[in-house]
């Protein structure tokens, strides 16, 4: 089996992606059979295609030094689009990866469209399409028979829709409780412990590579309103937008002197996403030391709470490319699997 991966977006993820597969080929070819083959790699100034496979090193090699995968030799082709490219190659998934736009979700909800009305499967890790049309998607990849993965939207590397969608039969659950975002978790820890302004938690943070270079999505909170978006059409199916969201609230205006009035109370302050029969909703809340949920630096938690299983509260690291592009990877190869049999 030689599938063919067209990937647009060759920022942070869709590198990321590229470096995973890399560094996983042989395993896939051992342990499933399968060697996947990148025909496409789109960015915002070109393309390189070649129908036989990109040389994904040489890929990441030239978007390093040249800025654009336009320049690769031989292949590479300025000024080419994503939708052209999904409308000239040959290929049996799309890798999304273009940036979060939480207005209408373009371009993203476009290409994912034309990929799977074109009988190709998606795999994603960009939140903006999933939270203003995530019915839409998952309906027209149902109706023309592909998958629409999007486990990488939510939680970096922890497995969050998988464990409750694959491990949690017959559990309703009741809400969904979590620490998303891993920057604003980093600043709100280093904050804390550093005794620092918030603006010095943000230059350290984006020293350190943690940080956006423009971190608005994530201080004001429309990151987490994002995933929980989604996770509360995935898991609680709420059929849900981003507009309905009751309250998307950031950590811009908590000082250091909110910190410690909140660990005189045995707390401190975390961005919290939550959703429940009556709320969904992101901001700022005290969360005791002891909570399950109080994790510090880059690790996200979720708490669901279950009708029979009760709470069950997962832990993991929720930033960096290599880690959301290894449930990309496990996506990837879920598709191979269900196609295989």
């Amino acid at each position: 089996m030689k599938p063919r991966i067209i990937i647009i977006g060759f920022g942070n993820v869709g590198r990321g992606f590229a470096k995973v597969l890399n560094m996983k080929y042989n395993l896939l070819v051992e342990k499933f059979g399968v060697s996947p083959r990148v025909v496409a790699i789109v960015d915002s100034r070109g393309a390189a295609i070649n129908p036989k496979g990109l040389n994904l090193e040489k890929a990441l090699y030239i978007k390093k030094t040249k800025k654009t995968v336009a320049f690769y030799p031989e292949y590479g082709k300025l000024s080419v689009t994503g939708l052209e490219v999904l409308d000239k190659v040959d290929a049996e998934i799309l890798v999304e990866a273009t940036p979060t736009n939480i207005v209408d979700g373009e371009p993203g909800v476009s290409f994912m469209l034309k990929a799977v009305r074109t009988g190709r499967h998606v795999i994603t890790a960009n939140k903006g399409p999933l939270a203003v049309a995530f019915y839409k998607l998952l309906e027209e990849s149902k109706k023309h028979g592909v998958q629409l993965k999007f486990d990488a939207t939510v939680g970096g590397a922890i497995p969050v829709i998988s464990l409750a969608k694959h491990c949690l039969y017959g559990n309703q659950i009741v809400s969904i409780r979590g620490v998303l975002n891993a920057t604003t978790n980093v600043i709100l820890t280093k904050m804390s412990e550093n005794s620092c302004s918030l603006e010095e938690a943000i230059k350290e943070a984006r020293e350190k590579g943690i940080c956006e270079t423009d971190p608005t999505y994530d201080l004001n909170g429309t990151d987490t309103a994002c995933k929980m978006v989604i996770l509360a059409n995935a898991l609680m199916e709420k059929r849900v937008t981003y507009r309905d969201l009751q309250k998307v609230g950031g950590i811009e205006k908590i000082t250091v002197e909110d910190l410690k009035e909140a660990r005189k109370k045995g707390c401190t302050i975390k961005l919290v996403g939550l959703v429940d029969e009556k709320r969904l909703l992101v901001e700022p809340m005290l969360v005791p030391l002891n909570d399950k949920i109080c994790v510090d630096h880059t690790l996200n938690a979720v708490e669901l709470k279950t009708d029979l299983a009760k709470e069950i509260v997962i832990v993991g690291h929720g930033a960096g490319p290599i880690e959301t592009a290894s449930k990309m990877l496990k996506d990837m190869i879920e598709i191979f699997k269900t196609n295989n049999h």
